[in-house]
């Protein structure tokens, strides 16, 4: 009998474990539809919840686990893999996880194991990848005549959501581009690096798909079963393309970072010529008015009426002079 939980809104599952950890069953019969008589149940997917102690209980109990297999299920931390051990394949993968909005929240990781009869998977946070094809699973949208059709949609729509956000991410190095074009561009520099780091982890993962979808295909390439290389041919593909695509925004994000410091460096150098000049100008004032602010004796104009006006006019004089020179020998710039 399938147990399926109450959805709070449509496309979010609460992960309310059973007595056993596990959050979800479907049985699958030939046609790849749901069933309920478990006398025509050709294949089912298990699901549980991956940080309850139930879970990894029964997991344990389960025989018909490598031991490989039930090892990989039950480690501890996440490190990406991809295997093959007695007719099982089994790994950790990456995905994005969502809140009930069903809006990426950030990567996470599923892991997994099948083999012609079941596929048991699980995760510690709710995954947008597995909640969507549980929706296909349950509106019978989709068809999924054996385990590892269903974990290549999950593994497909996982790299449609990175796909997604490297459109999102894209979108925003347009907005960034045309801010610096229009030189707007003064509180861009923190989006922009926001944007870059994205970027990586992103290109980190979808890297991590493609070489270890690879290498399944070159350490079993003898033994590996014809439906799991086609499947692994086919998502090495998308993985490939996908990583093209961010290679491609990682390398126009570095070039608008170029071009936003080619204008933080023209901007402080117009500031430093402007200041330069600023000095230049008022250095002779200042040697005038340090030499005529000397406590002694024979200082020139002291008894004068007009003395202060007339080293005034000088010192004006003698900067303006300072100015056109400044202004010629810089071609003419303005400041």
């Amino acid at each position: 009998m399938n147990f399926v939980p109450p959805s709070t809104s449509p496309g979010f599952y609460t992960y309310n474990p059973d007595a056993t950890g596990q959050v979800f069953a479907y049985d699958f019969g030939a046609d790849g539809k749901l069933v309920r008589d478990r006398a025509e149940t050709c294949w089912t997917w298990r699901g549980y919840l991956g940080n309850d102690i139930r879970a990894r209980k029964t997991i344990e109990r389960e025989k018909m686990l490598p031991a490989a297999v039930r090892e990989a299920l039950l480690t501890s931390g996440h490190a990406c893999h991809l295997d093959i051990d007695e007719g099982w394949l089994y790994g950790d993968l990456p995905d994005l996880r969502h809140d009930y909005s069903m809006e990426a929240r950030g990567l996470s990781h599923f892991r997994f194991a099948l083999n012609d009869q079941v596929l048991l998977g699980g995760c510690k946070q709710p995954l947008r990848s597995i909640d969507h094809v549980r929706q296909l699973v349950e509106r019978g949208a989709r068809p999924f005549r054996a385990p590892c059709e269903l974990i290549e949609a999950i593994i497909g729509h996982s790299l449609d959501g990175l796909s997604g956000e490297l459109v999102k991410i894209g979108e925003e190095l347009d907005g960034i581009e045309e801010r610096i074009v229009l030189d707007v561009w003064q509180s861009e520099r923190q989006q922009l690096n926001e944007s870059r780091r994205k970027l990586v982890l992103l290109h980190r993962e979808m890297a991590t798909v493609t070489t270890l979808v690879r290498q399944l295909e070159h350490r079993h390439h003898l033994d590996l079963p014809l439906p799991i290389a086609d499947m692994a041919a086919r998502l090495s593909n998308r993985a490939a393309a996908l990583i093209h695509d961010g290679e491609q925004l990682q390398a126009r994000a570095r070039l608008l970072q170029d071009e936003l410091m080619a204008k933080l460096t023209a901007e402080s150098n117009r500031l430093l010529y402007f200041l330069s000049v600023l000095t230049a100008v008022l250095l002779p004032m200042s040697i005038i008015s340090g030499l005529f602010g000397m406590n002694v004796g024979g200082i020139p104009l002291t008894e004068s009426a007009h003395g202060f006006w007339t080293i005034s006019l000088v010192a004006v004089a003698i900067a303006g002079v300072v100015l056109y020179v400044l202004r010629r020998a810089g071609g003419g710039r303005m400041m």
